[in-house]
């Protein structure tokens, strides 16, 4: 079962990118006490992810900043090392990158999303969430396109 609104964020460590390479963080050290919202997709540098989902948070990371939002935070199935990659190719300074690498914290989440038959892997659903003090109070997952994970869903919604 996946988590819901109104559920607590689970206390996880996994990766960032800092500028000395990849660095622990923990959940609780980002969600705690902060407005957040987090995005999740399947991978970085694959076609829906990066010319559409990704590009939407870019272009409106201002607008969800000026609305009380401590940060952006993206989250996919990946190294620490892809996600600064996609992060600079994606020009998303403005946006938090998380490496769940081996997917503990996708599968602490009930949102994982198995494309073994496709050669990929166990990856993340697609999703976005906001989260208040690290409590979830909208969670929107996509099974195609970006309708219910998008930034301007994410606008109407905070």
């Amino acid at each position: 079962m996946s988590i819901q609104e109104g559920d607590r964020i689970p206390d996880i460590t996994i990766k960032t990118n800092g500028p000395d390479g990849p660095k622990d963080i923990s959940t609780g050290e980002l969600f705690d006490r902060r407005r957040v919202v987090l995005f999740a997709v399947p991978g970085a540098f694959t076609p829906g992810c990066s010319n559409t989902h990704m590009p939407g948070f870019v272009i409106k990371a201002d607008e969800i900043l000026a609305r009380g939002v401590d940060a952006i935070v993206c989250m996919a199935v990946n190294d620490a090392f892809v996600m600064d990659a996609w992060q600079k190719s994606q020009n998303a300074e403005n946006i938090t990158m998380l490496a769940d690498g081996s997917g503990r914290l996708t599968e602490a989440l009930g949102l994982t999303l198995d494309l073994t038959d496709g050669d990929m892997g166990k990856r993340c659903k697609r999703f976005a969430m906001i989260v208040n003090d690290g409590v979830v109070t909208y969670l929107g997952i996509d099974d195609k396109g970006v309708a219910a994970s998008s930034a301007g869903t994410i606008l109407d919604k905070l």
